[in-house]
């Protein structure tokens, strides 16, 4: 039996591989990737290496084994076909008959476009009969603070959300709930709404910022029309730009506050807050 990680060297897979490291021996974790270079290293401390691509369903075949606990960690390309890239996973799970598949899916409350390749997969899971675990995972510190340059640059936090909040959480918290349920019993069939402790608004984030370096840095307000604008004259294809921007108007609305308290719980810690996420994307 394995533990197998898709999409391994990705920015959440690679939190969930390092903190499996801590709770099992490197020979019960299977990382799955597309570039076994990029996986080196954790070759090199004794996890085993799968290839496999989302967008290649025969490379899944044979990969999983009876009785694994599988994370599917969502693919990162908005706008392909996801549901079916997921799908394909699926189904070579329950060919296998893994013992359980957990999924990175979306809030319940997001109505965004971007959660609608979550509704799909997670239609798709169910309807497999698979014993699973649905990860609803809330948005991350870092979609915010890996990017700051642009804030700095104009001393301004840009959006859409109006006065709307944020329960967001570090990729880490995230990982650590999803090494709980893969290291952990009594998983199967559950549902997990996840979000960080302390939700905050844009104007918060704009005062932490200010405060943090020490310079006015405003927070600017705008339509999602006008926003959709921004993000395209900065370089995103429209489509993925009008995606990025309905997520604003999620959060005006409310959609991206998740109160339940089990992204803590699963983690057995306090989530981190935001004001360390931004010290970290200040220094990076």
């Amino acid at each position: 039996m394995s533990i197998v990680v898709t999409g391994a060297t990705g920015h959440l897979g690679r939190h969930v591989v390092e903190q499996l490291l801590e709770k099992v021996p490197a020979d019960q974790v299977t990382a799955v990737v597309r570039t076994p270079e990029k996986a080196a290293d954790l070759a090199e401390r004794g996890v085993k290496l799968a290839v496999a691509d989302y967008s290649a369903p025969e490379t899944f075949d044979g990969l999983f084994a009876a009785g694994d606990k599988v994370l599917l960690i969502s693919g990162s390309e908005v706008g392909n076909d996801r549901v079916g890239q997921h799908k394909a996973v699926i189904d070579a799970a329950k060919a296998a008959g893994v013992a359980l598949l957990a999924y990175t899916s979306a809030p319940s409350s997001l109505t965004a476009a971007l959660a609608d390749d979550h509704r799909g997969t997670e239609k798709a899971l169910l309807e497999s009969g698979l014993p699973y675990t649905l990860l609803r995972n809330g948005w991350y510190h870092e979609n915010y603070t890996e990017n700051l340059a642009p804030v700095l640059e104009h001393s301004a936090v840009t959006h859409a959300a109006g006065t709307g909040r944020v329960s967001s959480a570090s990729r880490a918290d995230y990982a650590a709930a999803a090494v709980a349920v893969l290291t952990g019993e009594g998983h199967e069939n559950q549902t997990y709404e996840l979000g960080g402790d302390v939700a905050w608004s844009f104007a918060e984030y704009a005062a932490e910022l200010s405060r943090q370096t020490g310079r006015e840095i405003v927070e600017n307000p705008v339509s999602v029309e006008v926003f959709t604008g921004i993000l395209a004259g900065a370089g995103l294809p429209e489509p993925v730009a009008a995606i990025i921007a309905g997520v604003d108007a999620s959060v005006e609305k409310g959609e991206l506050v998740v109160d339940s308290g089990d992204l803590s719980r699963l983690a057995g810690r306090p989530t981190t807050p935001i004001s360390e996420a931004i010290a970290a994307g200040l220094k990076g």
